[in-house]
């Protein structure tokens, strides 16, 4: 039986206020100033309703719901849809790429 592809990464453009965080610095000692700093993310829902939840307080991440400004579908859309198993591991290995390229990023 093949696996429903129903769940989706998603990127979210966080606003430069989370540079004065210094756990979020911690985690990006390599952040190129100048770069965009984003929260990468993998939902079952639809990309534009989770980052809504997230800024409703629903399940969301400290920093998304603080300082998310807007998805970045630029980034993540040609990816999606795909399958629980492909979304767990393109989201960790798209914050590896975001931040080798000098992106701050965070994951939950």
């Amino acid at each position: 039986m093949a696996r429903c592809k129903h769940y989706h990464v998603y990127v979210v453009e966080l606003s430069n206020d989370v540079l004065l965080n210094a756990r979020f610095m911690r985690s990006n000692p390599d952040y190129q100033p100048g770069k965009p700093c984003v929260y990468v993310g993998m939902t079952g829902l639809d990309p534009d309703v989770r980052f809504d939840k997230h800024k409703a307080g629903i399940q969301a991440n400290r920093y998304v719901q603080e300082f998310g400004q807007r998805l970045l579908p630029e980034i993540y859309a040609l990816y999606n849809p795909l399958t629980y198993d492909e979304a767990r591991s393109l989201e960790v290995e798209l914050g590896i790429d975001l931040r080798d390229g000098g992106f701050g990023v965070w994951q939950a």
